[in-house]
C-alpha cells in the first residue's frame, strides 16, 4: 500500500468538491503539476487513472488520492457508467510519501523530549493511504454529499468552517484505511513500558516491577527502551515527571517543593538539580520567564 505521511498540525484544508458522472469511454483528464492533492472518491462504476508510471482501477467504495507534485492521466476509458466524487486540499506543513520499506509512523521519538516545551504545539504524523477501499465507505459518501451540499453557501464564514470540520472527519475515515501495521515485538514492548511509566510517574517505580507488570525481563525492557526512545525506562521517566513538572510551573501557584512530590521525586533538591541539569535552568528561574 502506498502510504502519504503529514506533519500535523497544520492540518490539511479543504479546497472544493464535486460530482462527476464517467460514460461508458470517458476518460479521466490528464493534468501534471496541478498544485493540490485530487481524492477521487469512486461511489458506482470504476475509474482508470495513472500517476506517472503507476496506474489504478478505482473500484466503487475506493478512493485515490493523486498528488499535486505528479503527472496525472487516464490509463483508459469508463467500461461502464462511473459515479465519482473529486475534492481538492492541501497542506501548507510538510508531508512526503512514505517509502515502501518505512513504517507508519516512524521516526525519532527521541526528539520529543529534545523540543518539549509545555506551551508549544507537539507536531506528529498524520498516515493516510493513497490508494485503499475507504473504511466506513457509507459514511465516508455521507461526509462528502454534506461537504458539496454546503458549496451554495460557501461565502459565508460560518459555512467554510462547517466545510473544514466535515473536511477533517473524512480524513479520519482514511486514516483508518491504512492497513493495520503490525508492530514488532520489541516495539510493543517498548510502548507498553511508556505507557506504564506515564500512568504510575508520581510513585517510585523499579525495573523489577515493571518487568512484572509487563511479563518481561527487566534487560530486555530496557534493550527495547533504548532502540525505540533512544533511553532506559528511568531515563524516560525522569524526562516524563520533569514534562510534567514544567506544566505545573506554569498553570498553578503550588511550591517547588510541592511539585516535587506531585511528579514523583522524592526530594525537593534532587528535582531542582535533575530539572537543572536537563533544562538548563532552575525550576524557579523557568517559572520566572512566564510571570
Amino acid at each position: 500500500m502506498e502510504l502519504l505521511q503529514f506533519t500535523i498540525p497544520p492540518l490539511p484544508h479543504y479546497i472544493g468538491s464535486g460530482y462527476t458522472v464517467g460514460e461508458i469511454g470517458d476518460r479521466h483528464v490528464s493534468r501534471k503539476n496541478i498544485g493540490v492533492f485530487d481524492l477521487l472518491f469512486v461511489t458506482e462504476g470504476c475509474l482508470f487513472v495513472g500517476e506517472e508510471e503507476r496506474e489504478y482501477e478505482v473500484s466503487a467504495g475506493h478512493a485515490l488520492i493523486l498528488r499535486p507534485d505528479c503527472s496525472h492521466y487516464g490509463s483508459k476509458g469508463c467500461e461502464v457508467r462511473t459515479n465519482y466524487v473529486w475534492l481538492h486540499f492541501q497542506t501548507t506543513g510538510s508531508w512526503r510519501p512514505l517509502d515502501s520499506s518505512e513504517s507508519p509512523e516512524s521516526g525519532d521519538p527521541a526528539s520529543y523530549w529534545d523540543n518539549f516545551d509545555a506551551y508549544e504545539t507537539q507536531t506528529f504524523p498524520l498516515v493516510l493511504p493513497q490508494f485503499a477501499k475507504v473504511s466506513h465507505a457509507g459514511k465516508a459518501q455521507d461526509v462528502i454529499d454534506r461537504l458539496i451540499g454546503l458549496e451554495p453557501l460557501a461565502h459565508r464564514s460560518a459555512t467554510r468552517f462547517e466545510q473544514h470540520a466535515a473536511f477533517q472527519q473524512l480524513i479520519g475515515y482514511l486514516a483508518e484505511s491504512v492497513e493495520p501495521h503490525r508492530p514488532s515485538q520489541g516495539r510493543r514492548c517498548a510502548e507498553q513500558a511508556a505507557a506504564y511509566l506515564r500512568e504510575n510517574y508520581r510513585r517510585e517505580i523499579t525495573a523489577k516491577e515493571i518487568g512484572e507488570s509487563l511479563s518481561f525481563h527487566p534487560v530486555y525492557i530496557a534493550r527495547c527502551m533504548q532502540q525505540e526512545y533512544n533511553c532506559s525506562p528511568m531515563e524516560y521517566l525522569l524526562r516524563y515527571r520533569i514534562e510534567q513538572s514544567k506544566r505545573l510551573l506554569l498553570q498553578t501557584d503550588l511550591t517547588v517543593s510541592r511539585i516535587a512530590e506531585e511528579t514523583g521525586f522524592n526530594q525537593a533538591a534532587y528535582f531542582s538539580s535533575c530539572f537543572t541539569k536537563i533544562v538548563g535552568m532552575s525550576p524557579r528561574t523557568y517559572r520566572k520567564q512566564y510571570f
